[in-house]
């Protein structure tokens, strides 16, 4: 039996700057993440890829931003359960609770704090018959790593935001020999800067735009060759590529979170904005997993979350101490 103070499932950026803040308040954490590494999506998904959203950083790169939040984190030495998804939470009679995990291993704490970002998800494929067989030879629904397709032609079919950015990366950054997006409509739904960016590298050449189109059909042996785009008025064009990135997005599930009695609301956990608080007294739910009125899923607004669901943490774990805010700038930062 793991035992600690607050036990916070998902290791992704938010998870891991929840450590920080109960660190700061003496409490003591244990992660339980299902990927076999800290940083959730940032560094299992796209590492390589740059936010531009975190304050006082103009551009930080997914991995790196979850190796600052574990360096952040380090002082107050987190336990980690990795590998093995939570799949079970029972209520003691004193109020505190036990998680167990796939794999058996069981973590006992006051309090619990869901981080699970989406949560469990899978990537939306393509309706493409023999799309299956191209898997991890060609086809990839995810970029984890740029360097894959240097010198490589890539083929990037989707209209937002992943879509446009990951055509732009590897076109800017001259990454691919060739970059080929294809959009079913002739409107995008990304952000206007970046369907603006993706306009001004095709009109130099730098990327090919196939608007009201879709990839319909795949070619090869053994190995991806080319793929078959279906124009709604030209009809059908051959395409060679050595790689087909399908970026539709992901369908998120909470998995076994959504049978622990929990309010769920379209997908995701109700909370009380005031702390983040669930309708189950001790367990909380930050970052994109929960849900409230005006919620915005960034970063950020999860950092904040998590500040804030410490603090009510805090209270709940010492009722008879009071907790006064102390600024690191005047006490600094001190581990155990």
């Amino acid at each position: 039996m793991i035992k600690t103070d607050i036990i916070i499932i998902g290791a992704g950026p938010v998870g891991l700057f929840t450590v920080f803040e109960a660190g700061l308040l003496k409490l003591k954490c244990h992660l339980i993440d299902s990927l076999p590494i800290p940083g959730g999506q940032c560094a299992e998904i796209y590492p390589k890829k740059p936010i531009y959203d975190i304050p006082g950083f103009p551009s930080i790169l997914a991995g790196e931003l979850i190796d600052n939040l574990m360096a952040q984190a380090e002082p107050f030495k987190p336990g980690f359960t990795l590998g093995e998804a939570a799949t079970e939470i029972e209520k003691q009679e004193d109020g505190s609770f036990v998680v167990t995990t796939i794999k058996g291993t069981k973590h006992a704490a006051p309090i619990v704090v869901i981080a699970g970002g989406l949560g469990v998800f899978e990537p939306r494929k393509p309706p493409i018959q023999n799309i299956t067989d191209f898997e991890d030879c060609g086809v990839e629904y995810i970029i984890k790593d740029p360097e894959m397709y240097r010198g490589k032609k890539c083929v990037i079919a989707g209209g937002g935001d992943s879509a446009l950015d990951w055509s732009i990366f590897l076109a800017e950054k001259k990454i691919a020999k060739e970059v080929v997006l294809v959009h079913r409509s002739s409107s995008f739904r990304g952000h206007l800067d970046s369907v603006q960016k993706a306009i001004d590298l095709a009109e130099k050449g730098d990327i090919k735009l196939v608007t009201e189109a879709e990839v319909t059909g795949l070619v090869g042996d053994k190995k991806l060759e080319k793929i078959q785009i279906t124009h709604q008025k030209t009809g059908e064009i051959l395409e060679e590529t050595d790689h087909f990135i399908p970026l539709f997005g992901l369908k998120p599930s909470l998995g076994p979170i959504g049978n622990w009695g929990l309010e769920i609301e379209k997908n995701a956990i109700t909370v009380d904005p005031e702390d983040y608080s669930t309708n189950i007294p001790g367990i909380y739910a930050i970052g994109d997993v929960n849900t409230y009125k005006n919620k915005l899923k960034l970063i950020l607004c999860g950092f904040h979350e998590g500040t804030l669901a410490v603090q009510s943490a805090f209270a709940r774990i010492h009722p008879e101490k009071k907790n006064v805010l102390k600024y690191t700038t005047v006490n600094g930062v001190q581990g155990f």
